[in-house]
């Protein structure tokens, strides 16, 4: 087992790992273009991004994905860089903890579709994937052996009687005309089992039942696939999933839509000649993180309304020509004022002798930008901790706008306690919710967003 951290440390693997970087490229080539692995930024870019391969040194390093990486029998831990400690060697025990961080963060992630369903994590001994597997499994076998979703779908069949609508030209070229008179050509609604739902269910349980190592999970998941034996085989997609709706009688199948769609965005796989050779699956960091603050703070501060990613203001707006679009992480409104908040998933205040910080000059045009044209005064970035540090700390900078009268402009940045330092040192402990495991962060973490948003409004 490999962990890297993103952006971070190396590690030598010259022909243990020959030829995974051709199966990234075709992967990488055959994205899906509805997930995140599109680089909004970089639709041009033709080489893929998940890991970079220093030839030169034969050494192997992260890019800005987190995740796992199953290639020929052998894993790689893709983690966040804010975890990373040069000094130290990391234990499985470790691995596993920072992998229940990913998870929690994912539990108030609404664009990453990741079920907010209370169970327990399962096997101590279980990585990130197998989690996820075992999360997915059990709800969809739990729910499917107390109801199974059935629904009305276009059924076109040969019948001996009239069922619904004759389909006339049909019924004429290919009956009629032939001498089988007897047989009517018919398109009526039934209600059926083999619907697209379910083939997407069973789609992704093939898929995972193909490659988890886990008991329990192929157990979980040879019992769906039981249940729906009937149900077609078929190939599904991401954005099939986000298509599907439900009426309130089968709601608690939408948990089991946004599991299939995390699965379906998210994996990768790659065979060769009916031999699995990758698997992977990745999420990009920086989504993860922008994500997660939005829903935490939609979800746990209820004196503020928080929207995502406002997009409908324009550095330039004229002559109905609208160019470079402004798109704040996020904007929070109270009844008396409006402020931006801006994301940045980086590592700062990480060398005392740096002025600033950390904190990059093109982010702090950004901002100064987003208050001149929102119209706001106070903007607020929001970086993560580390464990590195001991403390989260905060910086403040007033920008004076001379083409506003001297409008001042304050700019204060913060780091979050996303990280629970203390479960990371800590046994596992099987059978455990998260909401247990991160109560206490959960909680550092309200306390500290609102001891920033109060004061400003």
């Amino acid at each position: 087992m490999i962990n890297l951290f993103e952006y971070q440390n190396k590690v030598t693997a010259q022909d243990e790992f020959e030829g995974l970087e051709e199966f990234l490229d075709v992967i990488w080539s055959n994205r899906e273009k509805y997930s995140f692995y599109t680089e909004k930024d970089n639709e041009r870019v033709e080489a893929q991004r998940f890991l970079q391969f220093i030839y030169k040194s034969g050494e192997l390093k992260s890019n800005k994905y987190v995740g796992v990486i199953h290639f020929e029998g052998k894993k790689i831990n893709l983690l966040p860089k804010i975890f990373y400690d040069p000094e130290k060697e990391y234990t499985a025990i470790e691995v596993t903890q920072i992998h229940n961080h990913i998870l929690w963060w994912l539990s108030y992630c609404n664009k990453i579709k990741f079920p907010n369903y209370k169970t327990s994590l399962g096997s101590a001994n279980s990585d990130f994937f197998e989690v996820l597997i075992y999360l997915f499994s059990k709800f969809t076998r739990e729910l499917l052996s107390s109801s199974i979703y059935q629904q009305y779908e276009d059924i076109n069949r040969e019948l001996t009687f009239i069922k619904g609508r004759l389909n006339v030209n049909e019924y004429i070229n290919n009956n009629l005309s032939t001498g089988r008179w007897h047989k009517l050509n018919c398109t009526f609604d039934a209600f059926v089992l083999d619907n697209e739902f379910n083939r997407i269910i069973k789609y992704v349980a093939t898929l995972l039942f193909n490659n988890t190592s886990s008991l329990d999970n192929k157990k979980n998941l040879r019992e769906i696939l039981f249940i729906l034996d009937e149900v077609s085989d078929v190939r599904a997609t991401a954005e099939q999933c986000a298509r599907i709706t439900f009426n309130p009688m089968f709601g608690a199948f939408e948990t089991v839509r946004d599991y299939c769609q995390l699965f379906l965005s998210n994996c990768i796989s790659f065979d060769y000649k009916n031999d699995l050779k990758l698997f992977a699956f990745l999420l990009p960091m920086e989504y993860v993180f922008e994500d997660f603050i939005f829903g935490f703070i939609n979800k746990e501060i209820k004196e503020v309304t928080a929207k995502a990613q406002r997009s409908d203001t324009y550095l330039v707006e004229e002559d109905n020509s609208n160019v470079f679009r402004l798109q704040p992480d996020l904007w929070i409104k109270t009844e008396h004022k409006s402020l931006i908040a801006d994301t940045k998933y980086k590592i700062v205040y990480s060398d005392d002798k740096d002025p600033k910080k950390g904190i990059s000059q093109t982010d702090l045009y950004q901002m100064l930008a987003y208050a001149v044209r929102f119209n706001v005064e106070e903007i607020i970035l929001f970086y993560p901790n580390t464990v590195c540090q001991n403390q989260e700390n905060e910086t403040s900078l007033t920008i004076k706008d001379a083409l506003a009268g001297d409008k001042e402009i304050l700019i204060n940045a913060f780091q979050l306690p996303i990280i629970n330092r203390e479960l990371l040192s800590k046994p596992l402990k099987e059978k455990t919710d998260l909401s247990e495991l991160f109560e206490s962060t959960k909680q550092d973490l309200k306390d500290k967003i609102r001891g920033i948003l109060m004061p400003l409004i």
